[in-house]
């Protein structure tokens, strides 16, 4: 009997020893209030879990300083790894600091962190190219290269604080600024600066209101509107709001999206939002969590871009997943059989 407990008792110390002994990552998501980072959170979680790690999740309600205090509680407290989903991209130089004195290593994911050295690697979706996509299907749904025109189009980019939404924004533009300069796209409004048409903290609200505006000013009159570009669908979803209470034109315009929120699934079906850009959330948080298991292994983290992501202090070596085009022809394969959503979630 004295053997028996003798060895539970070895048991139950080694036991101790392992749970102790588990690296513990951090993980600081913006908000909760759009879909998309309550999935990407989930997701990390669920992996990092998985694979033995401690997890600590926070959502910082939009609010920088709230973010700040979280990342650098997760410092105070140890995490081996950090990965941040940043508010806004330049506010969290202290915590970066604080995590850089400590040597914990910091992923920025999806947004890049700026303006700091203590930022080892990047994780994200190949951001110009989600504005291509979208500046080219807009250009092949007008058929700018052969029709006559002009077309009246308008633009809603995402947050000033969000160093992705420039290059959303970029994208899109880069392919239509030509038809713009030839005077086959029209913007009515005027407003083709990302400054102009930026929608801080990407709220539906905020975005709704500036679409309301621009209709009330220059389509109240029954001008068509030909298509208005979003950067993602919690804008376009603003748009949409603003264009089926005020707009008093003949044609429903293309309206593009990102991230294939529900709601902005339900209007592609309703054929109310032309596409939007698939970003598998799932995609990105395997690949953080691989990054993850490389850092704590002391081996080489897999990058795939050296050259693009300049913080103001450095380039950030990067991972960059591919996004992926949808609308009503494709949703279903993408979506529902690959299980990012079930029929129910779309009805």
């Amino acid at each position: 009997m004295k053997k028996f407990f003798a060895l539970l008792l070895v048991a139950m110390l080694a036991l101790s020893c392992t749970a102790a002994l588990a690296e513990k990552v951090g993980v600081s998501m913006p908000t909760k209030d759009l879909q998309r980072w309550n999935q990407d959170g989930e997701n990390m979680e669920n992996l990092l879990k998985e694979a033995g790690y401690e997890v600590d999740l926070q959502f910082a309600n939009n609010d920088v300083a709230t973010q700040l205090n979280q990342v650098q509680t997760m410092v105070d407290e140890g995490c081996d790894v950090i990965v941040i989903a940043a508010i806004e991209g330049s506010s969290l130089g202290a915590a970066l600091d604080a995590a850089g004195a400590k040597e914990i290593p910091v992923i920025a994911y999806d947004r890049l962190l700026m303006d700091n050295a203590n930022v080892n690697y990047y994780a994200t979706f190949d951001n110009y190219m989600v504005g291509t996509v979208q500046g080219e299907f807009v250009r092949d749904a007008l058929d700018l290269e052969n029709a006559e025109g002009p077309f009246n189009v308008e633009f809603t980019a995402g947050d000033p604080g969000d160093n992705n939404a420039g290059y959303f924004f970029n994208g899109a533009m880069d392919v239509l600024k030509p038809y713009i300069e030839s005077g086959k796209i029209v913007v009515p409004s005027g407003e083709t600066e990302f400054e102009k048409v930026a929608t801080p903290t990407w709220k539906t609200e905020v975005a709704q209101q500036r679409a309301e505006d621009v209709i009330n000013s220059n389509y109240a009159d029954g001008t068509e509107l030909d298509a208005w570009v979003c950067s993602n669908d919690s804008t376009a979803l603003g748009v949409t709001n603003a264009l089926e209470a005020n707009y008093a034109g003949s044609n429903w315009p293309i309206i593009t999206g990102q991230d294939c929120d529900k709601q902005n699934v339900k209007n592609m079906i309703a054929g109310k939002q032309a596409m939007s850009v698939f970003k598998d959330t799932r995609t990105l948080a395997a690949q953080v969590v691989k990054m993850v298991g490389q850092i704590l292994k002391g081996e080489e983290v897999e990058v795939n871009d050296t050259e693009t992501y300049n913080n103001n202090v450095k380039v950030v070596p990067s991972y960059l997943c591919a996004p992926v085009f949808a609308n009503v022809d494709n949703y279903q394969a993408l979506l529902i059989d690959s299980g990012y959503y079930t029929e129910d979630d779309l009805k």
